[in-house]
């Protein structure tokens, strides 16, 4: 009898010490599972595959579980990211490499159609690092390039010069390179150049760069794109900075544009790839 007592006592105890521990645990495995603090409402993205393919809202809006995207935008849930993967794959019409890359809409319902100019300004922040990047033959890393300002031709543009699309240069690049942020920008060849010479692509060239002097490896860091009419100003993790603000952005103002962030790698190595993580990112305009 005595002995019946006890084991019952014993299984009772055991079962509140196994309540207590599954008690203890939920809220911890809660608290460790965390989300990127992304809208994607405004955004679509293009893939590596396909022709190439794109996927805009509402489809971007469930990435975690859209079979298309998952091998190439999912989340890190420890770190409360959204990886972007790519490898030289499916490339755009103007471009050569491939990309896992959001493209801003800001209106999702004309696809595109709908962009901004300097004059009504924008800003686009980010919070991310450079989680994985191939090597070349050198044993040098890979580059990628992790935002963008990209000018777009209206209609009425696009007919003036006789133009097969509405691609235009993009007036910013920021590159992740060598543990690097470095930014390049255009600059306009002649000064002279008519406004139907303006619109045209090879009107455009490449400045020299600037590479900020802090060096940011694989942790996590902060970029801010600020635009304003005749204004363009980059700052990376709210101390260093770099400005625009010369004849070339002021005859800029010609193009709509629209922000672009993500992983864009510049290389077509088979054995090359990158990903990269967000945080968060956030895009406004006046």
């Amino acid at each position: 009898m005595l002995f019946g007592l006890f084991i019952a006592i014993t299984v009772l105890s055991c079962q509140d010490s196994s309540d207590d521990i599954l008690e203890t645990e939920t809220p911890e495995e809660e608290q460790n599972y965390l989300l990127p603090d992304i809208d994607l409402s405004h955004w679509k993205v293009t893939l590596p595959i396909g022709n190439p393919t794109e996927v805009l809202p509402p489809e971007i809006l469930n990435y975690a579980t859209n079979e298309t995207l998952k091998p190439f935008m999912y989340n890190d849930s420890i770190e409360g990211a959204i990886v972007f993967y790519t490898y030289p794959g499916a490339s755009t019409a103007n471009s050569s490499y491939s990309r896992t890359e959001l493209r801003e809409l800001m209106n999702p319902a004309d696809y595109g159609k709908t962009n901004w100019t300097f004059a009504e300004g924008g800003y686009m922040k980010g919070t991310l690092a450079m989680a994985d990047i191939s090597t070349n033959d050198s044993g040098n890393y890979d580059r990628a390039i992790i935002m963008q300002i990209h000018g777009r031709l209206t209609d009425e543009q696009r007919d003036l010069i006789g133009a097969k699309d509405n691609n235009a240069p993009p007036i910013l690049k920021i590159y992740w390179t060598f543990g690097n942020v470095r930014v390049k920008t255009k600059v306009l060849k002649n000064l002279d150049a008519s406004y139907e010479e303006l619109l045209q692509t090879d009107a455009w060239g490449d400045d020299e760069g600037f590479t900020f002097s802090e060096s940011v490896g694989f942790d996590k860091f902060t970029l801010e794109v600020k635009v304003s009419d005749g204004r363009m100003e980059v700052v990376l993790n709210g101390k260093e900075s770099v400005v625009y603000d010369d004849i070339h952005i002021e005859k800029w103002s010609v193009f709509e544009n629209y922000f672009k962030a993500g992983n864009y790698l510049v290389s077509l190595d088979e054995s090359a790839y990158s990903k990269v993580k967000y945080f968060d990112l956030e895009v406004k305009h006046d």
